[in-house]
């Protein structure tokens, strides 16, 4: 599962408050990043661009200069595996998406006209929008792109650089009702039929997928395999579905050999044993496609956590599949960071307090909470659906059983997050909060707040829990809502354990006032801050955004007649007030413990509901207002990063002795980089 929320601090200070976010730097953490960051971080230039509705930043890579020329290069490798298979993301997000790429770019490389008009202006937006998103349609929201050009000025732009294109990517590109959606939400209008993502065949039905996994998961296991997680469902030539797997020599073969190619790089200068066994099985699952050969692999990946290299490479995470089952290609590539994993070791060291004293129904909690792992690493390279656009938290692997018998791992994605801090702006943080109190608090605890609140998410929230006897996955048993009451379960152990006194006895906190900031920061997010990302009249889609919303519109209700939550209008504008903290963490209590019995009974109508009820409407006053506040402000609502770049240096027999890693500053030119490079795979193959 990936973390994509941050707290207050970083909504505020740079405009974020779901995906990639960075928070304001309380004097505290200024303090314990010095110690981390050198003096020449004044010198370096965090900001890259800014285009449409996103701010591109850039990051550093501490302790890359301290390792052995084998850890460095089997960074290298696995970063090179990564990069391999960023087509395959282009082409699981829309089935067109390559070949309009390749057509954009030449163009883009090629065209010598006038440069200055706004169509031109427009064409160059899109493109960046498109590289920033892996294809189309945004990256939150899921709409696809609306061009800032004509038709005919895209015809005029082909001929000038003798650049083919189909008829039908052509019309995704001009026509709004060509496939206007990634990923449809709503049952009614049909899950698979409404969503251009490409994990289906355009004739498959919602109901023919559903039926085919109902047949496969009709008998229950305890070690359940993760069905659909690396297809594509489509009809051979009698009609009959069937799964045509992601494998070498199956869909995505040319890409995934050099994913293997470099694996195998890899695993010749691991660090450990057991890190090289786990890279001979992953190679093993691109080899063959078998599920249970992943599940293999992600049992010997979690129990190998010796040595400072790490890596997320996969089909990973399922929210782009409107059934929750595949998953989209991901990589990341980290250097652990010792001392700030240290820090948060009491977390790992206590988590069965934490499960014992959830306020979850006994049959739902674990009797022993196992092999979690949580460190703060560096990231040295992402690709596919990681970049851009970077979560700054993970916890691995998904599969429920192998977390309750084998454990987890979380990370935390420090210099991601020192980044957001080093590239963000002020003006949020006065004009949002409710009174000088909170932004007192926002100032000071900010930073602490919202690391504590990452880390309770990935490393308790995720890992607690258990489903009940002969309760199917939640793929299967919530649907189209199993990733949203996910990632609101997660949070919710993170919001009622930020007030416990247990935090400041165990060091974790200075005092509760750190709560406070959180509780503040995730109320007004989920209240208004989150839906200056949305369009007028748009509902919420995207599930973190949903899981904020279903959380903070439920405990608002629920705590209106006592108004533990005040709305006040002052001077034409909306605050929220939190008037009583603990009350309010007994409603997230409350709330938690429902929806641990949704996933643990696998309660789909009660999960829809909660869902429906307060996760996807929008009040549009209050949006309109949000949007007329934050326009004058001039803050992106999302960001990304620029990944560092890396040369192998060789020697005359060609043997790699060092590797160097440089901080590209232009967008535009690592993405043509990438293409270039890392170009495997053509439509459809």
């Amino acid at each position: 599962m990936n973390l994509k929320t941050l707290s207050f601090a970083a909504i505020l200070a740079f405009g974020l408050g779901a995906c990639n976010e960075g928070s304001n730097s309380s004097e505290e953490s200024k303090k314990e990043n010095d110690k981390k960051e050198t003096v020449s971080d004044s010198d370096f230039e965090w900001k890259a661009e800014e285009f449409a509705d996103v701010k591109i930043l850039r990051y550093r890579v501490p302790g890359w200069d301290k390792l052995s020329t084998d850890q460095k290069k089997l960074v290298f490798y696995l970063n090179q595996a990564g990069l391999s298979g960023r087509d395959i993301m282009y082409d699981q997000n829309y089935r067109h998406n390559l070949e309009i790429r390749d057509a954009l770019e030449k163009i883009y490389q090629e065209f010598d006209g006038d440069k200055t008009t706004a169509d031109w202006k427009g064409f160059e937006k899109y493109l960046k929008q498109m590289w920033f998103a892996n294809g189309i349609h945004h990256h939150y929201s899921n709409m696809k792109f609306t061009p800032e050009f004509s038709a005919d000025y895209l015809e005029k732009l082909l001929s000038a650089t003798e650049t083919t294109i189909s008829d039908e990517a052509k019309m995704a590109i001009t026509d709004p009702s060509v496939d206007p959606k990634k990923v449809e939400q709503k049952a009614e209008k049909g899950l698979l039929e409404s969503s251009a993502i490409n994990f289906y065949a355009p004739d498959v039905t919602t109901e023919e997928a559903q039926a085919f996994y109902a047949e496969m998961t009709k008998e229950k296991s305890r070690t359940p395999i993760s069905y659909g997680l690396n297809s594509r469902l489509e009809k051979d030539e009698n009609g009959e579905l069937f799964e045509n797997v992601w494998k070498v020599g199956g869909l995505y073969g040319p890409a995934i050999e050099e994913i293997v190619y470099w694996l195998k790089k890899a695993e010749g200068v691991a660090e450990n044993d057991k890190q090289g066994a786990a890279f001979r099985r992953l190679i093993e699952y691109y080899e063959t496609g078998k599920l249970r050969t992943w599940d293999d692999y992600n049992i010997q990946w979690v129990q190998a956590t010796e040595g400072d290299i790490d890596y997320i490479n996969g089909f990973v995470e399922v929210y782009n599949d409107p059934l929750g089952m595949r998953g989209s290609y991901e990589t990341i590539v980290q250097i652990k960071d010792f001392e700030a994993s240290e820090r948060m070791s009491t977390l790992m060291e206590n988590a069965q307090y934490f499960e014992d004293s959830s306020p979850f129904m006994d049959a739902h909690k674990r009797d022993s909470v196992v092999g979690i792992t949580y460190n703060v690493v560096n990231v040295a390279g992402e690709a596919g659906d990681a970049s851009p656009s970077t979560p700054i938290g993970v916890n691995l692997p998904n599969a429920n059983w192998i977390r309750a018998k084998f454990g987890s791992k979380s990370v935390s994605l420090g210099n991601v997050v020192y980044a957001y801090e080093m590239g963000s702006g002020e003006g949020m943080l006065k004009e949002f909060a409710y009174d000088e109190e909170e932004v007192e608090f926002s100032e000071k605890y900010g930073s602490t707040s919202s690391k504590l609140h990452t880390a309770l998410h990935e490393v308790i929230g995720h890992a607690s829990g258990q489903l009940e006897e002969g309760v199917g996955q939640p793929a299967e048993t919530l649907q189209n809502y199993a990733s949203t009451i996910e990632e609101g379960r997660a949070d919710l152990i993170a919001l009622y354990f930020m007030m416990d006194p247990k935090m400041v006895e165990l060091g974790l906190m200075p005092s509760l006032d750190v709560a406070k900031a959180e509780y503040n920061s995730y109320i007004l997010n989920g209240l208004m801050l989150q839906l200056r990302r949305l369009e007028p009249n748009a509902e919420i889609e995207e599930a973190h955004m949903r899981n904020r919303a279903w959380v903070s519109h439920w405990v608002f209700e629920k705590g209106k007649e006592s108004e533990i939550i005040k709305e006040v209008k002052r001077e034409g504008k909306t605050y929220y007030d939190i008037t009583d903290y603990e009350k309010l963490r007994e409603l997230f209590g409350e709330l938690l413990r429902e929806v641990q019995r949704i996933k643990s009974q696998g309660d789909y109508e009660a999960a829809k509901n909660l869902v429906e009820d307060y996760g996807v409407k929008v009040d549009p006053e209050i949006h309109q207002e949000v949007l007329s506040r934050v326009e004058a402000l001039d803050i992106p609502p999302y960001g990304g990063f620029i990944n560092p770049q890396m040369k192998a240096v060789t020697n005359d027999d060609g043997e790699i002795v060092d590797v160097e890693m440089t901080f590209p500053k232009d967008f535009a030119g690592q993405m043509l980089h990438y293409s270039n490079n890392y170009h495997f795979l053509t439509e459809g193959e």
